[in-house]
C-alpha cells in the first residue's frame, strides 16, 4: 500500500488537515506503519501536483496549513487502486528470502544460525500479535484485519524458516558438507537454486 492511496482514501468523504490525516492512517492501521508529518504534507503536496487533491474552499487553521480535498482526478485513481489487485511483483522485495539466500553464497556463515535467531525473532513477535488481538475491541474491524494479516504473515514465515531448516539438514546429510558453500560457482548455483525454488 502507497500512502499517496491511504491518504486519498482518508479524503474521500471530507476534506482535512494534514495532521488529522496522520492521525486517521495510524488509527486505521492500528499505527504499524506511522507517519511523520512530514512524510504526509510532502505526499500531499505531490498529489495536488498530479491533480488528484486541492486545498478545500474555507479557512485554513491559523498556522498557514490548509484543508485538502480530494478532485474527481483523485476519486478515479482511488477507485482504481481499490479494484486493482495487489500483485507479487508490487511488493517489497522480501528481504529475509534475500539475507538467507546471500548467507548461503558467503563463506563463513552459520545460515542454521541465523534461520534459528529468525525464527526465534519471529516467534516473539507472534505472541505480541496474539497478546494485541486478545485485548483488542470486537468493533475495530480496521485494526483486527491489520493484525489478522501480521499474523498470517509470521506464521507463514516460521513455517518457512522450519522448511528451510529442514532443507539445509538435508543438504548436510547428503552432500556431508556444512551450511556454508565451498565457494564455486556450482556450489553457489545450487544452493540459490534451492532457497529461490520454495519463494
Amino acid at each position: 500500500m502507497s500512502i499517496k492511496h491511504g491518504l486519498l482514501a482518508l479524503l474521500r468523504a471530507e476534506p482535512k488537515y494534514g495532521y488529522q490525516l496522520r492521525g486517521e492512517f495510524e488509527a486505521a492501521t492500528g499505527s504499524t506503519w506511522p507517519l511523520n508529518i512530514g512524510q504526509v504534507y510532502t505526499t500531499l503536496t505531490r498529489l495536488e501536483r498530479d491533480g488528484f487533491v486541492q486545498p478545500a474552499s474555507g479557512e485554513g487553521d491559523g498556522d498557514g496549513r490548509s484543508r485538502y480535498e480530494i478532485t474527481d482526478a483523485g476519486r478515479a485513481e482511488l477507485a482504481s487502486w481499490f479494484q486493482t489487485p495487489v500483485t507479487r511483483e508490487s511488493r517489497p522485495r522480501d528481504e529475509l528470502a534475500i539475507k538467507l539466500a546471500l548467507a548461503l553464497a558467503v563463506p563463513g556463515v552459520d545460515v542454521t544460525a541465523v534461520v534459528q535467531r529468525q525464527r526465534a525473532s519471529t516467534m516473539e513477535s507472534l505472541q505480541e500479535l496474539t497478546r494485541l488481538k486478545r485485548g483488542s475491541r470486537d468493533g475495530d474491524i480496521s485494526w483486527l484485519l491489520v493484525l489478522e494479516s501480521m499474523i498470517f504473515v509470521a506464521e507463514a514465515e516460521i513455517r518457512w524458516l522450519d522448511h528451510c531448516e529442514a532443507m539445509l539438514a538435508r543438504r548436510r546429510r547428503t552432500t556431508g558438507t556444512e551450511d556454508q558453500p565451498t565457494g564455486t560457482p556450482e556450489a553457489t548455483g545450487q544452493n540459490h537454486h534451492e532457497l529461490g525454488a520454495q519463494r
